[in-house]
């Protein structure tokens, strides 16, 4: 395991010792990680005029070729809103179209326009080719491990996340429940 011994000596000395130290060693890798790819997302807006999601999510409308928003959603672990918000602006630019379901004429049905199509065809890989070709160079196990702790790490963020909605029952004024018979916008 490598840490950065120099900034875990100066933290303060406490009776939890090392433990906290390698917690906020892994916090702040976390952050850099966070930060490594809102600059790559940054990147890919100035160089090809798509953030990191709205390509990760054209990319998901080209291999499945039309597909529901919430399968869209499951599939980039987005949320549906997200999803939905990035599809609006993709659609702006025409680059992807909206059709209503067959069967069921609420549920949107996605599809790649031409224009999409030659947007994704001059766009980089995702995540970018240095890091995918230096992941392949690590030995199986190595890549093996890496994934199990960076899943291991989202199980614990999630299980310490609020539920979807969660934020919006938890504001100081109490949501009134609809009377029976009324349209509902969504609440609960």
């Amino acid at each position: 395991v490598r840490y950065n011994s120099a900034r875990m000596s100066r933290l303060p000395d406490n009776p939890h010792g090392l433990r906290d130290a390698v917690t906020e060693e892994v916090v702040l890798t976390l952050r850099r990680v966070n930060r490594a790819i809102n600059m790559r997302s940054r990147f890919l807006a100035r160089q090809h005029g798509l953030t990191g999601p709205q390509l990760l999510v054209l990319k998901e409308v080209a291999w499945r070729s039309v597909l529901p928003v919430t399968a869209i959603a499951r599939a980039v672990h987005l949320s549906q809103a997200t999803v939905t918000g990035i599809l609006d602006r993709l659609q702006r630019r025409s680059l992807v179209d909206r059709r209503r379901g067959g069967q069921d004429r609420r549920q949107s049905l996605i599809r790649l326009t031409p224009a999409g199509e030659e947007v994704l065809s001059k766009a980089p890989p995702l995540p970018d080719e240095g890091f995918t070709d230096r992941f392949g160079r690590l030995a199986d196990w190595e890549q093996t491990q890496i994934l199990s702790s960076l899943q291991r790490i989202v199980s614990l963020m999630e299980a310490s996340a609020p539920a979807a909605g969660d934020s919006e029952r938890s504001s100081s004024k109490p949501r009134r429940r609809k009377s029976a018979g009324t349209k509902d916008d969504g609440g609960y």
